[in-house]
C-alpha cells in the first residue's frame, strides 16, 4: 500500500507541478514582456506550446543513441517533479529527514546532466558546442550555489535537513535579517539563473550562436518534455530559495498562503528581471564570475555566519 500511495502522490505532485509550472512561465514571459513594452502572450499560451509539441512527429537522428536520446528528457521531468515534491512535503506535511538536503541538491543537478547525456547521443556538432557549455557551466554554477546553501545550514545549527532549517526561521525569523543571510542570498539569486538557464547564462542553448545547442536535435513531445522540465524547476528553485531564506511563515491558512506566495512572486520577479536586465555572457565570463568573485563571496558569507551574524 505504501508503494501504491507513493506513486499516486507522485503521479498528482507530477499534475500539479506541470500546471503551476507551465503557468508560472507564462508570468515569467509577460513581465519579460512588459519590460520590453510588449503585450506578451496570453495566460494559456505555455500550455498550448506543450500541447503543440506533444502533436508533432518526434525525430531520432541517425547513429544516435537511441536510448539514452530518448530516456534523457524523461529522466529530466522525473527529476524535477521529484524536487518538487520534496519541497511540497516539507510545506503540506512538515516532513523530511536528515540529509534530504543533500539529496535535493543531487537531484536538481540532474536536469542539466540530462540535457548533457541527451545532446551528446544525438552525435550533432552544434549539440557538441552546447553540451561543452553546460558542463562548464555545471561545474561553475554550484560552487556559489552551494556555498549559499551552506549558509542557512549553518545558522540552523549545521543542520542538513530542509524542514529543520524551515522551522529554524520559524522561531528565529527569515534568514534574509542578517548579514550572512543577505549575502547568502543574492549568491542564491544569480546562481540560480545559471541553474534555470535563463539570460545572462543561457550560453548552452544561445539559439543566436548555435542554433540551440544541446537540445538542436529535439523535437515534438521529447522536446516538449525539456521545456517542461525547465518550467517546472521555474516553480521549484524560487520556492527553494524561499524555503531557504524566506521561510518561517507556516501555511496553515489563507493568511499565511497568501504571504508566502508574495514571498515567491518577489523572488521570481527578481530572477526575471536579472534575466531582462543583462547581457548574454561568453563562457570564459561565467566561468571567472562564478569561480571568482561569487565564490569568495560565497565563502565570506559562510565564515559570517559561522560568527553568528
Amino acid at each position: 500500500m505504501n508503494v501504491i500511495y507513493s506513486f499516486w502522490y507522485f503521479v498528482l505532485s507530477f499534475i500539479f507541478l506541470s500546471v503551476i509550472g507551465l503557468f508560472v512561465s507564462w508570468i515569467d514571459r509577460k513581465i519579460t514582456a512588459r519590460i520590453q513594452w510588449r503585450v506578451g502572450p496570453p495566460w494559456y499560451q505555455s500550455f498550448a506550446d506543450i500541447i503543440k509539441l506533444s502533436g508533432k512527429e518526434v525525430l531520432v537522428p541517425e547513429g544516435s543513441n537511441r536510448f539514452t536520446f530518448i530516456f534523457s528528457p524523461i529522466l529530466s521531468v522525473i527529476a524535477s517533479t521529484i524536487c518538487g515534491t520534496m519541497l511540497l512535503l516539507v510545506l503540506r506535511k512538515n516532513f523530511g529527514f536528515g540529509g534530504d538536503l543533500i539529496l535535493f541538491i543531487y537531484l536538481l543537478t540532474i536536469p542539466s546532466l540530462s540535457i548533457i547525456l541527451g545532446g551528446s547521443s544525438s552525435g550533432n556538432v552544434l549539440a557538441s558546442v552546447g553540451i561543452s557549455r553546460e558542463l562548464k557551466l555545471l561545474l561553475s554554477y554550484e560552487l556559489p550555489f552551494i556555498c549559499a546553501i551552506i549558509i542557512p545550514a549553518i545558522k540552523a545549527n549545521f543542520t542538513t535537513s530542509l524542514i529543520e532549517i524551515f522551522q529554524y526561521q520559524n522561531l528565529n525569523g527569515s534568514n534574509i535579517f542578517s548579514l550572512s543571510g543577505i549575502i547568502g542570498f543574492i549568491i542564491i539569486l544569480i546562481a540560480s539563473t545559471g541553474k534555470l538557464g535563463v539570460v545572462p547564462f543561457d550560453l548552452a542553448e544561445a539559439e543566436t550562436e548555435i542554433a540551440g545547442g544541446a537540445l538542436i536535435e529535439y523535437s515534438g513531445i521529447l522536446l516538449g518534455f525539456y521545456k517542461l522540465a525547465k518550467s517546472i524547476l521555474l516553480f521549484v528553485v524560487p520556492l527553494f530559495i524561499v524555503i531557504l531564506y524566506l521561510g518561517g511563515t507556516p501555511i496553515i491558512g489563507f493568511g499565511s498562503l497568501l504571504i508566502f506566495i508574495l514571498k515567491y512572486l518577489v523572488v521570481l520577479i527578481l530572477i526575471t528581471l536579472i534575466r531582462n536586465t543583462n547581457p548574454r555572457l561568453r563562457i570564459d565570463q561565467s566561468l571567472r564570475f562564478f569561480w571568482g568573485w561569487l565564490t569568495l563571496i560565497g565563502i565570506l558569507g559562510i565564515l559570517i555566519s559561522l560568527s553568528g551574524v
